[in-house]
């Protein structure tokens, strides 16, 4: 999406009910070494109590219910790192978020530098590398907190990623970056997918990235199942590539035929992922598409992105619920990570 508008909470405060579990959360900023600043941190738990406030609320879309000030219910819970999309936000995750702590699960969540809205960098965005040390900092950090730590059931840790976040959970669990086959992919002319044609008229040259990074496996140990929804940058992977991805993986796949997004289709007709790794849990949901995923629009929501020449991200195919398709990415997710 174009504009930084439809990140942006609307913040509607008011009184918890102390004996009714809520989606606690606690946002900071962190620093990460790595990119020599801070970022965006938000930890949201299974809770009792505190300040209501909607989360992810704004003219196109619906938000969520969050408590700042909340009693966490106590621990261990199964722990989520979540990543985000392209451009995206944790808070436009809100509904996955909510879904899965009220399975009685912790997801921890960052808004990735460079690649996050209002601070996009494509080149350095590229460095994809970045955004798992993001999550594995992040989860550093949290068991270094004495007031998060005992939440946290570090046998029961999980990646979970949409779209680039997609890509993001996959490298946690060991899957590998091969440069130079994106690269001829990208480069070839006939390529229909408009992420590489993005990257050439941004001046980027995949193979001048710097191999060694982009080729290196970026498994985090602690991670023992991974979920990716609509993953990108599949294309040009070898099955020698996900030699070290040795967890559980579930792959979710949003529309079929010209509703698919093709940079995120993983099936045989799109970057063929999923015949390369055939242990993998295919969930495919129809009718969607890829952006079906961003969660609830408000009636007047897509009249007010075309208004603003923005993408169409609240159209769907004819028959599509989102409601439903939510529910069942929430359910799957659920039942790929064993939560109650």
């Amino acid at each position: 999406m174009k504009h930084a508008l439809y990140c942006l909470s609307l913040v509607i405060a008011s009184p918890a009910l102390a004996d009714t579990l809520v989606t606690g959360v606690i946002e900071d900023r962190m620093v990460v070494a790595h990119h020599d600043d801070t970022m965006a941190r938000a930890v949201f738990f299974p809770a009792t109590g505190g300040t209501r406030v909607m989360m992810g609320e704004n003219a196109v879309f619906y938000g969520v219910a969050v408590a700042e000030g909340a009693t966490p219910e106590p621990g261990p819970h199964p722990t989520i790192l979540l990543s985000h999309g392209w451009g995206g936000n944790y808070k436009r995750m809100g509904w996955l978020i909510s879904g899965l702590v009220e399975r009685g699960a912790v997801v921890i969540a960052v808004n990735h530098p460079n690649s996050t809205t209002g601070e996009q960098d494509s080149l350095r965005a590229l460095d994809h590398w970045t955004r798992a040390q993001d999550l594995s900092a992040a989860l550093d950090q949290a068991l270094d907190d004495p007031k998060i730590s005992p939440l946290i059931d570090t046998d029961r840790i999980y990646a979970l990623g949409f779209s680039y976040g997609g890509w993001t959970a996959l490298s946690l669990g060991g899957l590998r970056g091969n440069r130079d086959g994106l690269d001829r992919f990208c480069s070839d002319p006939a390529t229909p997918i408009s992420h590489c044609a993005d990257i050439l008229r941004a001046g980027i040259h995949i193979a001048d990235i710097d191999a060694t990074w982009w080729n290196s496996v970026w498994k985090d140990p602690r991670i023992s199942a991974v979920g990716a929804i609509d993953p990108a940058l599949t294309w040009g992977l070898t099955a020698e590539d996900s030699r070290t991805l040795d967890v559980p993986v579930l792959l979710i796949g949003l529309g079929s035929g010209t509703d698919r997004l093709l940079a995120t289709d993983t099936s045989s007709t799109g970057s063929g992922f999923e015949t390369q790794f055939p242990k993998a849990e295919v969930l495919q949901i129809v009718p969607a598409t890829h952006f079906t995923a961003l969660g609830l629009c408000k009636p007047e929501g897509a009249e007010i992105l075309a208004d603003e020449g923005d993408d169409p991200v609240c159209t769907d195919p004819k028959g599509t619920e989102r409601s439903q398709v939510t529910k069942r990415i929430i359910d799957a997710v659920a039942a790929h990570f064993r939560l109650p």
